[in-house]
Order: C-alpha cells, then structure tokens, then sequence
C-alpha cells in the first residue's frame, strides 16, 4: 500500500531454461482482434498501448472470482474458486482478467494483489482519479504456468488497502477479476506446466515486508524427491521513503539533500541453504502518484498497472533438493532500509517416471553483490553544491548441476552476466534543485540443458533503462515548479535452440516517454503545499512485439496536456526483423 502522502512528498522524487520450449502456436490458430483493446482518443481516460493475451479458437469458460469487489479498507476481500465443470482440463490457456474503476475524485495510488491459495497471481498499482469523471483500465496475466492451481476447488483473496474520507480522500476503487479457461486440443496443446506450485511465506503471508531489520525472508520448504525442474517468480515492489529507489544517492549527502539514501542500486537475492542461488534485478516501476502526477495522465508509466515477474532458474540445485531433506529458500533486497513488498512463487516440475531421483550441484560462482560508489558531489553546511555520483555492480556467473532422472542424466548450466549503473548529476541551490539520473540494468542469461549428446540452450536478454530529468525551483510567493522528463523501457529478447540451431526467438520493447511542469502551490497558513494546474505535459508509449513464427504486435499513442490524441497500430509490423 502506498500511505498518504502530502503534497510535497508527492512531487520530491528524490526523497523517497525455461520452464519449457515456448512455442508460440500458429497465426491459425489464435484469436488476434482482441489484442488492440479499443481506447477512447479527446479524453484523459486511463490508456496503455499494452495488448490483450492471445487466445486458442477453443471453448472456453470464465470463472468470476469478484465481481466489482469496492475496495475503500484495508480487508482482505475473500473467494471460493470452484474448477469450471463445462471447461474440464487439460487447458491450452489460463487467463486472469481484472477490470478497475476508481471513482471521480481524489486519491492516492494504491497497491493491488489477487492471492489464490496464498500463489499471488496478480500484482499492481491503480490509476489515480479523475476529478471530473471515474477512471477505468483493464489487465490481464497469462497464468498457464500456474495451471496446476486449478484443477481444484480453492478459496483466495484480493488485498487493495485504500483510505477513504480521510484527508479528503474521496474516491473507492472497484474491481472485477475472472479467470478464463481455454480447453486443449490438438492444434492447441496442452503445454507442460508446474506440478506444484507454492509461494514463499513470512509468518504465513506470501507478502511481505524487506528493509534494514528484515533483510531476507527465508522459508524451509519440503520438496518433491522426485524434482526436475525448479523456478521461482519473484516480485519486489519499492515503497515508502525509497519508492523512486532509482533516485537515491549515498547516504552520506542524502541528509542534506533531503533525499532517499542507500545509493540507487536494489537488487533481489535468492539464496538455497544460505548459498547464492540466483538474482533477479528490480525494474524502475514508477506509479502514478510518483515523481509527479501529471506525468502519467493518461498513460502510466511502463508496467505501473501489472508488474511482470521476474523468472529465476533454480533448476542447478534440483539434485540437491530431491533428499527428502528441507531446504531453506531466502528472499531479500540489496540495499532496501525503508521497504520493499516482496513476494515469490516457487514453480516445481516432478519427473512423473520415477519417484525418487538424485543428483548433485557442480558449480556456483556466484556471489554476493559488491557495488562500486563513487561520490564527487560536495556540498557546503546549507546543503548548496553539485557534482555527480554513480554506483555501479556486475555480477558474471555459472550455475550448473545434474539430475539423474528416468530418462538419463539431465545437466544443467546456467550462465548470467547482469550489470548495474546509475550515474546522476546534482546542483543544489539556496532555490532550485536539479538531478539528472541516468540508469542501465541489464541481464544476458544463457540455459543450457544436455541429456546425453542433445543440448538445448534458451538465451534471455533483459534491458531495463530509464533516464530522469527532474528541475525544482521555489518562486519568490513559495510557491515550487517542478519540470520533469523522464524516458522508461523495457526491452527483452528469447532466443532457443536445439543442437545448435535456432527455433524461436522473440523480442519485446516497451517505453514511455513523458514530460511535464507542475506547480505546488504554498499554503502559509497550513505550511504545505496543494498540487495546481500542470502545464506543457506530452507523452508517448510505443510497444512493439516481433516473434519468428509471423506474430507481430505494435500500437503508439501520443498525447497532449493530459489527454490521448492518436492511436496507431500495426505501424512496426511493416518492417520486420525477423
């Protein structure tokens, strides 16, 4: 939950492989017209050049989980789920949808979650209202990992904590959530999925909190003797004091910055009994409320509305956890202090040939992380200066085991370089402050599975770049301008192989691009500040999805002060790259 915020809170940023080959199926075979969900051009209504999720031309059923559940406390809002009878599996495609609403008004952004049997399967933050009319937005996850979920009947629970008729907070927030249940057939398999799915937990929540006195959350969990494969979805939301994380600076000046401390580098660690096990970089998500309000009406920031987890590959150690034996899982956050809400799903394959197998980890050179902090910011008694600081943090490592299963010796490695740099350049005067934040985040990951001379590889690319331009200056009635540009990607590119030779590859790219100059308005006798009239706001999100198997997938929109002007779709699809 993001808590309330004052004004000026609001507006200082700186304060605060593979589980298995994914085959995309044939353009036959699936249902493209809903993949450019309609959107309402003139107006300020929440819009994202994000697609819908490809649906089979199969039957299908939908579960209704909630149905326009009012969220305006901080109570879990409770379901029983019960397997569609006319849908019975095996299911080609598991979809949830949720639908949101948030009345006219005013309102913080919130944080979201669906919880089924304690698995979180959606993770968010809302839009912020409108004052003159309800604000709606529409998500969607593809769950079919998830699948074995299910297949019986289960009770959940969805968290949304919002205030309502405190502070002048006026607006509930609504939601509707369903699951769709595509059924299989033989153009639209049944795809191998998770045989058990289970989240870690901190005192029985599969949320939960990491900062300086809970630096890692670690759970003992029995496996399967029979253990395969073995992921881990993780989520780590930044909250509180360190929300723009991407804009903290060493801790030694961020006193006198009035600014987030801890350098701009977070990272999630997963360890095994106490080893390094994998890392999963934290992406710059940026939620509505954030930075300045303006800048995310009417397109959010990338991702803001639905986190994409991140996939961690624990399958080296899958030897070692099929001994009966429990093992400890830890979660934690490099750097985190003021909090970070985390939550992760363990995703465990069983090898259904045999019920008891062996093996062993053979390599793990990874370490701990180990960030390069330079600080040539100097700054006098008052807090006036300037200069740049940047952090930086690689980690190159090889994880690799085996697992002697039913069907032969199955070796894995697992291959990572992963790079962090934030480089920011600060002036602090008795009147203005400026930072210029430009970060890079990036993964290269190389999987590679051999069972006797047949070697498959999957190699993943993951850019999360994001570049902040941010000027502050207090006018002589004290009234703050704030000007603000910022550019926030992601970008990700599959490619899998089988001997050596290419078989799919993929590639994704999502940015947003906005800018605008707010006014916080000096109310003396209150001593605080009110948010006034922004001016000169522009954005662009441009998303743009190629595959090797002929799907292709782009929609730009562009806006003008606050309200959506053109959508155009397809413009991508013309010059293909592969």
């Amino acid at each position: 939950m993001h808590p309330a915020r004052s004004p000026q809170s609001r507006f200082r940023g700186h304060l605060f492989a593979i589980l298995s080959v994914a085959i995309a199926l044939p353009l036959a075979a699936q249902n493209r017209s809903s993949q450019y969900p309609p959107l309402s051009t003139g107006t300020s209504l929440e819009a994202t050049a994000d697609p819908t999720i490809l649906r089979p031309n199969t039957r299908h059923c939908e579960v209704t989980l909630l149905d326009n559940q009012a969220f305006a406390d901080f109570s879990n809002k409770d379901f029983s789920f019960t397997p569609p009878a006319d849908c019975p599996g095996p299911w080609s495609k598991v979809i949830l949808t949720a639908d949101f609403s948030i009345q006219a008004g005013v309102q913080f952004d919130r944080t979201a979650q669906l919880f089924f049997d304690n698995v979180n399967i959606f993770f968010g933050t809302t839009a912020e209202p409108l004052q003159s009319q309800a604000n709606t937005w529409h998500v969607e996850r593809d769950l079919t990992d998830y699948t074995s979920l299910f297949k019986s009947a289960q009770t959940g629970y969805a968290f949304l904590g919002n205030i309502v008729g405190a502070d002048g907070l006026t607006s509930t927030i609504f939601g509707t959530f369903k699951l769709e249940f595509y059924q299989a057939n033989f153009v639209n398999p049944a795809p191998a999925t998770a045989d058990l799915v289970t989240p870690i937990q901190s005192g029985g929540n599969s949320s939960f909190t990491i900062q300086t006195g809970t630096p890692e959350v670690t759970q003992s969990v029995s496996f399967p003797k029979n253990t395969e494969r073995v992921y881990l979805d993780v989520l780590s939301e930044s909250q509180n004091a360190e929300e723009q994380w991407f804009l903290c600076v060493p801790t030694s000046i961020a006193a006198q910055l009035d600014a987030c401390q801890d350098t701009a580098f977070r990272e999630t660690e997963v360890t095994i009994d106490g080893k390094p096990a994998g890392v999963a970089p934290v992406y710059p998500w940026i939620y509505t409320g954030g930075v300045d309000p303006g800048l995310w009406v009417p397109i959010p920031g990338v991702q803001t509305l639905n986190f994409i987890p991140y996939r961690v590959d624990l399958t080296p150690f899958a030897g070692t956890l099929d001994d009966g034996q429990p093992h400890a899982v830890g979660v934690g956050v490099f750097n985190a202090y003021s909090f970070f809400t985390v939550t992760a799903q363990l995703l465990v394959f069983e090898d259904h040939g045999r019920s008891q197998l062996s093996g062993a980890l053979t390599a793990d050179t990874l370490t701990v992380p180990n960030p390069t902090v330079t600080n040539n910011v100097n700054l006098n008694a008052s807090g006036v200066g300037s200069g740049q600081t940047t952090v930086s943090n690689s980690h190159n490592f090889v994880i690799s085991g085996y697992v002697n299963t039913s069907h032969g010796r199955v070796e894995t490695k697992v291959e990572q370089q992963v790079n962090f740099d934030s480089v920011a350049n600060i002036t602090s005067t008795a009147t203005e402050f400026a930072q210029n934040s430009v970060q890079t985040s990036t993964v290269n990951a190389k999987t590679t599975t051999q069972q006797g001379p047949v070697f498959t590889t999957s190699e993943t690319s993951f850019s999360y770049p994001i570049t902040v331009h941010e000027v502050e200056t207090v006018q002589s009635n004290g009234n703050i301008t704030q000007a603000t540009t910022i550019d926030q990607k992601f970008q990700k590119e599959e490619t899998q192989t089988l001997e050596g030779f290419p078989i799919f590859h993929s590639s994704v790219s999502n940015e947003v691009n906005p800018t605008d100059n707010a006014l916080f308005v000096f109310n003396p006798a209150q001593g605080d500040f009110s948010l006034g009239q922004n001016s000169g706001q522009s954005s662009s999100q441009n998303y743009v999805y190629q595959d090797s198997l002929g799907h292709c997938y782009s929609r730009n929109l562009v806006v003008a002060n606050n309200v959506l002007n053109t959508v155009t779709d397809g413009a991508a699809c013309h010059e293909r790259h592969f």
